[in-house]
């Protein structure tokens, strides 16, 4: 690293805010300035002299852009990257970078969309809600337990996560169709059990479990709308571990609701925290986790690390990893 440079750590709260940070900073090299905050805006003098700016989740906006005339990087401590105003940051010629390519988050969240799916086909929150409340519930519930062995399982985003999730499934002897802009290698597709690469549409109608891993843009924003959703057969479920705005939450309630669907298993909400007026909550057949898809201990280790190493790259000299917004060389 080329002399003293300032860097911002924006960690928002409800991913560990201040107390994360302050284990971030501890992994730069001493000639850096690290400055902790949990909001962009909170410290504008560091703002203004921020030379990198990571953000854990916490948003980036055009404003906050604006404000900061050194800024040189944008490091997401995450896979994904809708909390930052990419388009801002091409038009300033400053790179955006998540932490894709590391595969960090794509063991834990693999991990907890089985989780989700398992607790879905044995019903587990039922079964422990009624046991709790001294009601034998299996005469009741087992006309609804279900195996994953036999089942066809529709990954929408067949990325690193989405392979993980495939490896998974083909342990559980399950059937994968996966949908995205482009087909992977056939030898991707046969080590993940033959996966086939069909149309979103074909996917939905053929599913048992419809699976999330594609990052959230203005293309796939509410990309499980209505319309969408009523495609999937009523002994579906869907699965949510990517970002809360790819469904259409409303139109997921209603399908709950009506019994268009058997379930669903959320992780990720729009906005989070989750309102309380939110509908998801109290939906039936819903199984909800606070977006605890990529912080188990491991992997906050592997995100901090991957997100300290690409912006120390860098500031040394090395071509910034992962950029999403196709910026041109920083102004």
């Amino acid at each position: 690293m080329t002399g003293s440079k300032n860097v911002l750590a924006v960690i928002s709260p409800h991913v560990g805010g201040r107390g994360a940070g302050a284990g971030l900073a501890t992994l730069f090299p001493a000639d850096a300035e690290v400055t902790v905050v949990e909001r962009a805006d909170e410290d504008p003098t560091a703002l203004r002299a921020a030379h990198v700016v990571i953000t854990a989740l916490a948003p980036l906006t055009a404003e906050h852009l604006a404000a900061a005339p050194e800024l040189e990087l944008v490091q997401c401590a995450s896979h994904g990257f809708d909390h930052v105003d990419v388009e801002a940051a091409r038009d300033l010629g400053v790179p955006v970078c998540t932490i894709g390519s590391t595969g960090a988050e794509a063991q834990n969240v693999a991990e907890q969309t089985f989780a989700l799916m398992l607790a879905l086909a044995k019903r587990v929150v039922p079964a422990h809600t009624a046991l709790v409340e001294a009601d034998w519930a299996l005469p009741r519930l087992q006309r609804s337990l279900t195996e994953l062995s036999g089942k066809t399982l529709g990954i929408v985003g067949l990325g690193r996560i989405g392979r993980e999730v495939a490896r998974r499934a083909v342990a559980f002897d399950m059937t994968v169709l996966y949908a995205g802009r482009r087909r992977v290698a056939q030898e991707t597709e046969a080590r993940l059990g033959g996966a086939r690469h069909v149309p979103l549409d074909e996917l939905l109608r053929t599913s048992d479990y419809v699976s999330l891993h594609t990052p959230l843009t203005d293309e796939t924003r509410h990309l499980l709308d209505a319309a969408r959703l009523a495609l999937l057969k009523p002994t579906a479920f869907v699965v949510n571990t990517a970002r809360g705005a790819l469904i259409d939450q409303d139109a997921l309630a209603d399908a709950l609701d009506k019994g268009a669907l058997a379930g669903a298993g959320i992780d990720v909400f729009d906005p989070e925290p989750p309102t309380p007026a939110l509908r998801l909550l109290r939906a039936p057949g819903v199984v909800l986790s606070p977006h605890v898809g990529g912080v188990t201990r491991e992997t906050l280790v592997r995100i901090a690390l991957a997100a300290v190493r690409n912006v120390t790259g860098y500031l040394a000299g090395d071509p910034p990893r992962d950029v999403v917004n196709g910026a041109p060389p920083a102004r």
